[in-house]
């Protein structure tokens, strides 16, 4: 997904710093390794449970955190709840296991991306350096799954619910496509307007609803009915 924000680190010059956390000391390392071998990238930290990822997001405000979900003391979701409430570095869920309702909960609290500790280290390097660029890593396969059996569908009496009413009538527009997955450009041709318009648009869309990236724009929409499956 495109990015709408200005990177939260990882500036022109200076290596993305990442912290990585999992309670298994070698899947870290490893993780570590294949991170520290690009030159754009610095793993400034790692620990094993949710309670040390809190204390290092603090302490090291790394650009990047890769977080276990499974982890004793805390896992991974409520310490990314915890780090993404104040704020925090963007967050990479890591997980042996891509099991809905781990990834729709992921998404929801504001995780910038998802991915399995298996995947090609290329994809690991590539989902790091795409969130650091305020970018979000959502599959198109595992959203449309997560539509058809997370979302709650409301019909708003007043046809816009209540929590987009902030919003203006173009802002909907842009909103709604953003949540059937179409790029700036897409958008852009599809409403006739400029691209600069549009990243206009959706960065406002995240402002005024208080969402970090395009993946709590498209989880919002369904979520709150403005947008269903199949529509």
């Amino acid at each position: 997904m495109e990015s709408d924000r200005s990177s939260p680190g990882g500036a022109a010059g200076q290596p993305i710093r990442v912290v990585v956390v999992d309670d298994q000391r070698l899947v870290r390392a490893g993780l570590a390794v294949i991170l520290d071998s690009e030159p754009d990238i610095t793993v400034v930290g790692d620990g094993g449970d949710g309670l040390e990822a809190i204390a290092l997001a603090g302490s090291l405000r790394p650009d990047v955190m890769l977080l276990d979900i499974r982890m004793p003391e805390m896992d991974g979701l409520g310490a990314a709840r915890r780090i993404l409430a104040d704020d925090g570095p963007r967050v990479l869920m890591l997980s042996t296991f891509d099991t809905d309702d781990y990834v729709y909960e992921a998404l929801r609290i504001g995780a910038s991306g998802f991915l399995l500790k298996d995947a090609p280290a290329d994809q690991l390097i590539t989902a790091v350096r795409c969130i650091a660029a305020g970018d979000a890593l959502i599959d198109p396969t595992i959203t449309k799954r997560l539509i058809a059996q997370f979302t709650r569908i409301r019909a708003p009496a007043d046809g816009i619910p209540a929590e987009l009413e902030s919003l203006t009538a173009r802002e909907l527009d842009v909103m709604r496509l953003v949540a059937r997955g179409l790029s700036n450009a897409e958008i852009a041709a599809d409403l006739v307007v400029e691209e600069s318009t549009v990243k206009t648009h959706v960065a406002r869309v995240l402002m005024k609803l208080g969402l970090r990236d395009r993946v709590q724009v498209v989880v919002l929409a369904y979520e709150t009915g403005f947008v269903l499956p199949s529509r």
